[in-house]
């Protein structure tokens, strides 16, 4: 059964983690301002929570706890991390550790607080699974968004905009697809969960292969490490060495707010030739200090001379297939040109995320988004016909530059969406 929701809201935002949670508060300050904006949000989490099941002792924040949602923009907000520490007397402890990283265990918890203010605006377990045009003669007028719940009740709500920050999605190398549905190999977005699903016996030799070579990877040898006595990591992945993430500052204002219009007044050439440059400060790096206990782990085998873990770059993934309640790989060492099988119990795919435009929730609406070119302030060009405004979150990296899909501008960015969004719906 389907339930319809007869109200037509200002703006229904799809997913509600840290982007949508930011233009949450930068509304509220709007409507402040007598500017009533009236606004729903749908997750399709059951409640909140932030990369949780990711969450391990080794997890740490990779960026400065001022790249919260609102801080950049409005350092007065009650929902600064700083006011968060305050209000859960933390703030001198914190201020103790000499450190602007917080753990991702803490800053999962920040962002649940925060959350938990805008609960009246959020439906969870709402999985948005199509949005469609409604017309009034030729012309679009608002938007249908299915929806549907873990326990199979289907939901319809309308919208006069859209705010469209689904996330990434696991991103499945082509040799697995084949064992996406298989207990034994899955994303690490997935690892607390599937690791206590399967109900490992600690005290029986365990073999894993995690594929990847940044941050995730080494979160995952290193938890793998501590969690199973008789654990075997073996660490495959594609590039000639595990690299440190440079957080350096003069390279670290790539992830400035103001960057941001630099990169999009920039030639479709020119911007990929400094994604290409500064790919090193997000994608398949390690964090400096994690990729010293890497290292360590290794060095220590050297010591003990008891090798449970192995390291292996240039290592492609040619073929995989469950054998006798096994996952076997197929490995190319494409330094030495030589091919390889080995079996093992998991296999753990720290292989990062894509985030494709053409996104299926989208497609009743393709032939109004044309080529889906996304202007300054994210609104996605639509045709003369198609009245309400569609703005994306985290999917106009190629655009806008690598901070994105990251923190570093959700305070900023989220203040020229909801000003943007105000002009577009004339508040």
């Amino acid at each position: 059964m389907t339930q319809t929701n007869d109200a037509t809201y200002d703006l229904v935002g799809v997913g509600f983690g840290p982007s949508n949670i930011a233009l949450a508060i930068a509304l509220e300050e709007a409507n402040q301002q007598n500017k009533t904006i009236n606004a729903l949000f749908l997750d399709k989490q059951v409640k909140y929570q932030w990369h949780g099941d990711t969450i391990t002792d080794q997890s740490g924040l990779q960026v400065s706890f001022l790249k919260d949602l609102v801080t950049q923009r409005n350092p007065q907000s009650p929902y600064t991390f700083l006011n968060y520490l305050k209000t859960h007397d933390r703030l001198i402890d914190f201020i103790n550790l000499g450190t602007f990283c917080p753990s991702r265990l803490e800053f999962n918890d920040y962002l649940n607080w925060v959350a938990s203010h805008f609960s009246e605006l959020c439906s969870y377990d709402n999985n948005v699974t199509a949005i469609h045009p409604v017309y009034e003669g030729s012309n679009v007028t608002k938007l249908k968004i299915d929806t549907v719940s873990s326990n199979g009740e289907h939901h319809v709500h309308f919208a006069r905009s859209l705010v469209f920050s689904a996330g990434g999605s696991p991103n499945i190398p082509a040799a697995f697809q084949e064992l996406r549905d298989s207990a034994q190999v899955f994303h690490h977005s997935h690892y607390l969960s599937k690791l206590s699903e399967l109900a490992i016996d600690k005290n029986r030799p365990l073999k894993v292969a995690v594929i990847g070579g940044g941050q995730s990877a080494a979160e995952a040898i290193l938890d793998l490490n501590n969690r199973y006595d008789h654990g075997e990591v073996d660490l495959l992945f594609q590039s000639d060495a595990m690299r440190p993430a440079d957080s350096s500052p003069f390279v670290n204002e790539v992830f400035n707010p103001s960057t941001t219009n630099r990169m999009f007044e920039k030639s479709h050439d020119e911007r990929q030739r400094l994604l290409t440059a500064y790919k090193h400060t997000n994608y398949s790096a390690v964090d400096a200090d994690m990729l010293d206990q890497v290292y360590q782990l290794f060095y220590m085998q050297k010591i003990t001379k008891k090798q449970k873990h192995s390291y292996n770059p240039n290592s492609q993934i040619t073929q995989a297939k469950s054998v006798n309640n096994k996952i076997e790989l197929t490995v190319l060492n494409k330094d030495l040109g030589i091919t390889t099988s080995k079996q093992y119990d998991l296999v753990i795919l720290a292989t990062g995320y894509q985030r494709p435009k053409n996104n299926p929730i989208l497609a009743p609406l393709q032939e109004h988004l044309g080529d889906f070119t996304i202007n300054r302030n994210y609104q996605v060009k639509t045709g003369p016909n198609f009245a309400p405004p569609i703005f994306v979150q985290g999917l106009s990296e190629s655009t806008h530059g690598l901070s994105d899909t990251l923190l570093s501008v959700l305070a900023i960015r989220s203040q020229e969406i909801a000003s943007a969004l105000q002009h577009s719906l004339k508040i």
